[in-house]
């Protein structure tokens, strides 16, 4: 089972390579735009075909995609794009702007990328990332919506006979502890609460934030029990609890005073409904984000888990041999195939999301940094007509090119990184 979750994760992976290269394709063939070559992977070419004037293939390595739109950079300050240059890093600017036109044929000239609109250009760079983002949204919904999630519930696991501070760290009670709530009510093991002081109750956020908000408080709790509603009485504790944030999740480590029931919620697949998904997607997103601004102070642990044998963090940054690892591992879990191919569609999912952010960075060579010259550009044609300036004409993305050298080294020496974290300390799942 561990070789089909890999296999259908690989399988993910290439359809979300595919489906980001043909929001590129598309776009720029709508704006006339000429493109060779339209490839799934890198290295050599394993199969190819040629419709029109697009050769359409797939390569060995199924790392990435690409395809290649003819006058990606405008000519130099002469005219030439063959210019040679003993400088290095003239060298890299020009060696880039050969390439955007080594494939010209007659014809061509009114179809190069670099004449064409900043908007256009910009809508042609985004659609790639954008079909990441289509195919992200498109698998979370069907998810949540579709299979369900995991979550807490409103129905009893496990009654807490004693009030005991969270931040005690123990479960233990002892003489001096108070009778819990719960147990002073009745509440029992299986019990599904409905309702809490009068209002109904339908998810464990809201319940928890119910009991939570009415610390000395006496209070009705209906429970369905065995088929039966039951009405119990309770007055709520006061009690050191967990902190949770705006999403509900709990902060590791810090506590707040609030009331406390004392119960154990149990845990099962509940399917959201349209708004819960909305609220659930930008919780991740929000997360994701803050995955990318925190990565460069997550490389000394990932360093230490590599090479030093220190264990490796939950949240340590996992490439797609990881990710593909984590895939069979989902297919070795002990739950039912329904919830292993849900378990798989989220990690797709979430890679192709993070796709997105990643190429939305307006660092070249990834398309946010295409992105944001066509901006720039835009912005200084529209100053230099505002103040009855000379057209500045299209801005050089070429001259960044030994910029964008730094950062795909940059890049490549972290995917090595975790590469190597992967395959000697890999992130496992429980």
């Amino acid at each position: 089972m561990m070789i089909l979750g890999i296999v259908v994760f690989v399988i993910g992976l290439l359809v979300s390579i595919a489906w980001h290269e043909l929001g590129h394709l598309s776009t720029a063939k709508l704006f006339g735009i000429r493109v060779p070559q339209y490839m799934v992977g890198f290295g050599p070419t394993i199969w190819s075909r040629r419709k029109g004037d697009t050769e359409y293939g797939i390569k060995a390595v199924p790392l990435g995609g690409y395809i290649r739109m003819i006058g990606m950079f405008p000519p130099g300050a002469d005219g030439r794009v063959t210019a040679r240059s003993t400088s290095p890093w003239r060298s890299m600017i020009e060696d880039a702007r050969s390439a955007a036109f080594e494939e010209l044929q007659p014809g061509d000239e009114s179809r190069l990328f670099y004449t064409r609109a900043p908007w256009k250009r910009v809508i042609v760079m985004f659609a790639g990332p954008f079909m990441n983002l289509v195919l992200a949204v498109a698998l979370f919904l069907t998810v949540l919506m579709g299979f369900g999630i995991s979550q807490q519930t409103t129905t009893v696991s496990s009654v807490s006979q004693c009030v005991i501070a969270q931040s005690e760290n123990r479960d233990t009670c002892k003489s001096t502890d108070a009778a819990s709530p719960a147990a002073a009510a009745g509440l029992k093991a299986g019990d599904k609460i409905l309702s809490f002081n009068g209002v109904r109750t339908t998810s464990w956020n809201q319940l928890s934030d119910l009991i939570r908000s009415t610390p000395g408080k006496e209070v009705a709790i209906v429970v369905d029990r065995k088929g039966q509603d039951v009405t119990l009485h309770a007055k709520i504790a006061t009690n050191q609890v967990a902190k949770k944030d705006s999403s509900g999740q709990i902060v590791e480590g810090q506590y707040v005073t609030a009331g406390f029931l004392g119960f154990s919620a149990a845990t099962g697949i509940v399917r959201q409904d349209f708004g819960d998904s909305l609220t659930w997607m930008g919780d991740r997103v929000g997360d994701a984000v803050d995955s990318i601004v925190s990565l460069p102070g997550k490389i000394p642990a990932l360093w230490d888990a590599a090479f030093d044998g220190a264990p490796r963090q939950a949240d340590s940054p996992m490439g797609v041999v990881g990710a593909a690892r984590v895939g069979g591992e989902i297919f070795t879990l002990d739950i039912p195939p329904t919830e292993q191919l849900a378990m798989a569609l989220m990690l797709v999912a979430g890679f192709n999301l993070s796709l997105f952010l990643f190429n939305m960075l307006p660092l070249l060579p990834l398309d946010g940094g295409h992105i944001a010259g066509a901006l720039w550009e835009s912005l200084r044609r529209h100053l230099a007509k505002v103040l009855r300036r000379p057209d500045p004409g299209p801005f050089d993305v070429a001259k960044l090119m030994p910029v964008a050298y730094v950062v795909a080294g940059v890049f490549i020496c972290f995917t090595i990184l975790v590469l190597i974290a992967d395959l000697v300390n890999p992130v496992r799942i429980s």
